[in-house]
C-alpha cells in the first residue's frame, strides 16, 4: 500500500479496511488480521494500525473478543451505511474534480451517462 503524504497514515489504515469490508474481502464476522501482521503487511508502526483499530473499535465496525482478536462488524446496517459513506466519499471527489475543470452538473450527468453506455 502506497500511503499519501497529505493524509494521517492511520486514516488511511482505515479507508484501506474499511474497502476490504465493503468489498467483501473482510466479510462480516470474519477475524481481521492481527496488529502485529497488518504492521507488517503494511509496513507501518504497531501504535499506527492500533490507532486506526480502535477508532474503528469505536465507529462499531470491527469488535473485540478479548484474547481473540478484531472482527468485522455482524450489523448489516451499519456496514450498508459504511458502503454508502464510501461511494459518497468518491463521488464528491469526482464532482469536486469536475468541477475545477469547469464541468457544469448538467455536463457531469450527460457525460457519465454517455461513458457508462461506451462501457457496456
Amino acid at each position: 500500500m502506497e500511503f499519501k503524504d497529505n493524509i494521517p497514515i492511520y486514516l488511511q489504515i482505515k479507508q484501506y479496511l474499511y474497502r476490504q469490508i465493503v468489498t467483501g474481502k473482510l466479510k462480516s464476522g470474519e477475524k481481521i488480521p492481527s496488529v502485529r501482521e497488518l504492521a507488517v503487511q503494511l509496513t507501518v508502526n504497531v501504535n499506527t494500525v492500533q490507532r486506526a483499530l480502535q477508532q474503528m473499535n469505536v465507529e462499531g465496525i470491527l469488535y473485540t473478543k478479548r484474547g481473540e482478536g478484531n472482527f468485522v462488524t455482524e450489523d448489516t446496517n451499519l456496514l450498508d451505511k459504511t458502503k454508502q459513506d464510501l461511494i459518497n466519499e468518491e463521488l464528491d471527489k469526482f464532482v469536486q474534480s469536475m468541477h475545477a475543470l469547469g464541468v457544469s452538473d448538467d455536463q457531469i450527468s450527460t457525460f457519465l451517462t454517455e461513458y457508462l453506455k461506451k462501457e457496456q
